[in-house]
C-alpha cells in the first residue's frame, strides 16, 4: 500500500513540475511574441522576459547609461523597461527631428501610472490633445497677464532677492546650505503668480513642503518608480519608496486645494489677484465642452508650482557651486557687473545685452548643470518614420538632453566649464542651436521665459552683492544626485558681503 501511495505521489509531483515548466515556457513565449521588436524598430540592448532591461540598468545615472548605449546602437535606440518600449533620442539632430520636425506625431505625453494616479491626466504637463491645448493656452495667457516675460515682473523677482539676501546675511559668515533659502525664494516668484502671495522663510509648514520636492523628484526617476509604472496593479499594494513619493505628491495637492478653497472664500470676480482667481472666473463662465474645472485647476497649479520651483532652484544651486569651484570666473563676472551696473542700483533685464560674459556664465551653468537630463517623456500619437526607423503609435519617446549638452561635435570642451561656448571672437554673447535646457517643440517648457528672467536677475544680484567660497579645507564637488532633475549633492558655502 505504501508503495502505491509513493507511486501516486511521485506521479503527481512530476505532473506539478511539468505543469510549472509548461506554464513558465508559455509565459516566456507569450512575452516574447508580445514584446519582440517590431519590424523597422530601432535596435537596442537585449532584455530579460517580463522585466526587460529594468534590472540591468543603473538607475542612479540613467542619462549617462543612455548616452553610452547610443555610442553602441546609434543616436536612436530602443530599450525595454518592464512592459513598455522606450525609444531614446540622442544628440541634437535626432532630438530636433523627433520633437520639432516630426513634433506633431509625438506631442502626446505617455500614460505614466505613478503620475496618472495623482493627476488623473489633468493639468498642463501630462494632459493630451484638445484638453492639453486648452489648459496650456489658458495658463500661458493668464501668466502673461500677470507679467510672465514682461518687465512688470522684475520688481517681484528683485524684491524677493532682497529678502533672500537678508537671510544669507543672517548666517553672519558661518557656512550654510543655501538650498532651503534659495528654494523658498524661487518658489515665492511662482507663488506670486499662482497664489498671489509669498511665503516667509520662517514658515515651517511651507519649508517642510519644499523640503519634500527633492526626495519626490529622485523617487520619480528611481528603480522603484520604474517598477510601479511597469506593474502598477501589484506595486500599489506593496511597500517601498514609491509609496513615499505618492504621499508627497498628495500632500502638495492638498496644499494647493487649501489655497484654492481660501481663494474661493475671498474671491471677487471683478478683481483678479492671480492665476487661481482667473481660473475660478473661467469656471464660473461655464463654457460648453470646456475642460476648465476645479480638478484641472488644482493639477494645473500643482504643475506650475513644481515646475516653477524645482528647475530654477536646482540651477541656482549649481551656480553657487560652480562659482566657488572657479573663483577666477566669479571675479570676472563681478568685475563686469561692477563696470556696467555698479553698486548703486539693482540689475535690470535691460542690462543683459551689456553683460555678455555674465550671460555666458549663466548659460554654461545651465549646460553643465544639465538640470533635466532626460527631459520629460513624449509619446507617439500615430505611427511615424523617424531617423529611418518606423515608430508605432503609443511608444514612449525619451529625449536624452544629456547627449545634446555634452556632444563633443557641438561643444569645444564639452566636459569643461567654459563660458567661451557662448561668446564669439568679439566677446559678444551667442547662443548655439544645440543649447536646449528647456527642450524643443510643442511641449517645450511652459515657464522658459520666467526661468530665464529669474536666473539672470537672481544670479546677477547675487554676484553684485556677495562673494561665495567653500569652508576652509573643503573642496567643491560637482557630483550629482539623479532624479527627474539633476541636482548637486548637498554642500555648505561661505557668503561674504561685497558692500561692507
Amino acid at each position: 500500500m505504501d508503495s502505491v501511495f509513493s507511486l501516486v505521489g511521485s506521479h503527481l509531483g512530476w505532473d506539478f513540475k511539468t505543469l510549472l515548466l509548461f506554464t513558465l515556457i508559455f509565459i516566456i513565449a507569450a512575452d516574447f511574441m508580445k514584446f519582440r521588436r517590431p519590424a523597422g524598430f530601432p535596435p537596442g540592448p537585449w532584455g530579460l522576459p517580463i522585466v526587460g532591461s529594468m534590472f540591468s540598468l543603473d538607475h542612479t545615472r540613467t542619462h549617462e547609461v543612455f548616452t553610452q548605449l547610443a555610442g553602441k546602437y546609434g543616436d536612436m535606440f530602443s530599450i525595454r523597461m518592464g512592459n513598455e518600449w522606450l525609444v531614446v533620442l540622442n544628440r541634437f539632430e535626432a532630438v530636433k527631428e523627433g520633437l520639432t520636425t516630426k513634433g506633431d506625431s509625438m506631442a502626446h505625453r505617455p500614460d505614466i501610472p505613478m503620475v496618472q494616479d495623482i493627476s488623473g491626466g489633468r493639468g498642463v504637463l501630462f494632459n493630451n490633445g484638445p484638453k492639453w491645448r486648452e489648459q496650456r493656452r489658458f495658463a500661458l495667457s493668464t501668466l502673461r497677464y500677470f507679467g510672465l516675460g514682461k518687465k512688470s515682473l522684475e520688481p517681484v523677482i528683485l524684491d524677493e532677492f532682497r529678502h533672500c539676501a537678508e537671510e544669507f546675511r543672517s548666517f553672519n559668515g558661518k557656512p550654510f546650505n543655501p538650498q532651503f533659502v534659495i528654494n523658498n525664494a524661487v518658489s515665492n516668484v511662482i507663488s506670486f503668480l499662482v497664489f498671489g502671495r509669498r511665503f516667509e522663510y520662517s514658515d515651517e509648514k511651507f519649508q517642510e513642503l519644499l523640503g519634500m520636492f527633492n526626495e519626490a523628484f529622485q523617487i520619480q526617476a528611481s528603480f522603484w518608480a520604474q517598477l510601479f509604472n511597469s506593474f502598477p496593479v501589484l506595486m500599489r499594494h506593496l511597500p517601498g519608496p514609491h509609496q513615499t513619493g505618492r504621499q508627497i505628491w498628495r500632500k502638495v495637492l492638498d496644499f494647493v486645494r487649501e489655497e484654492v478653497n481660501d481663494h474661493k472664500k475671498t474671491w471677487d470676480p471683478s478683481n483678479q489677484r492671480d492665476f487661481i482667481d482667473c481660473y475660478l472666473k473661467e469656471i464660473q463662465m461655464g463654457k460648453a465642452d470646456s475642460t476648465i474645472d476645479e480638478e484641472n485647476l488644482v493639477v494645473s497649479v500643482w504643475d506650475l508650482f513644481l515646475a516653477g520651483t524645482e528647475t530654477t532652484t536646482t540651477t541656482m544651486r549649481w551656480a553657487f557651486l560652480y562659482m566657488v569651484k572657479y573663483p577666477e570666473i566669479q571675479e570676472k563676472v563681478q568685475a563686469e557687473i561692477d563696470r556696467v551696473i555698479g553698486q548703486s542700483r539693482q540689475p535690470s533685464m535691460e542690462d543683459r545685452v551689456n553683460l555678455p560674459y555674465t550671460d555666458a556664465v549663466i548659460h554654461e551653468i545651465q549646460r553643465m548643470g544639465n538640470i533635466v537630463p532626460l527631459g520629460i517623456p513624449h509619446s507617439t500619437n500615430r505611427e511615424v518614420q523617424l531617423g529611418g526607423y518606423t515608430i508605432p503609435q503609443g511608444v514612449k519617446i525619451v529625449p536624452n538632453l544629456t547627449s545634446v549638452m555634452f556632444d563633443k561635435d557641438k561643444w569645444k570642451t564639452p566636459f569643461t566649464f567654459n563660458p567661451g561656448h557662448f561668446l564669439n571672437k568679439e566677446g559678444k554673447f551667442v547662443k548655439p542651436e544645440p543649447f536646449i535646457p528647456f527642450s524643443v517643440g510643442q511641449r517645450r517648457c511652459l515657464g522658459e521665459n520666467l526661468a530665464r528672467m529669474e536666473l539672470f536677475l537672481l544670479f546677477t544680484s547675487f554676484m553684485q552683492n556677495f562673494t561665495f567660497s567653500m569652508p576652509a579645507g573643503v573642496k567643491p564637488s560637482v557630483d550629482f544626485v539623479f532624479g527627474v532633475t539633476l541636482g548637486p549633492k548637498n554642500y555648505e558655502i561661505f557668503v561674504t558681503s561685497r558692500q561692507e
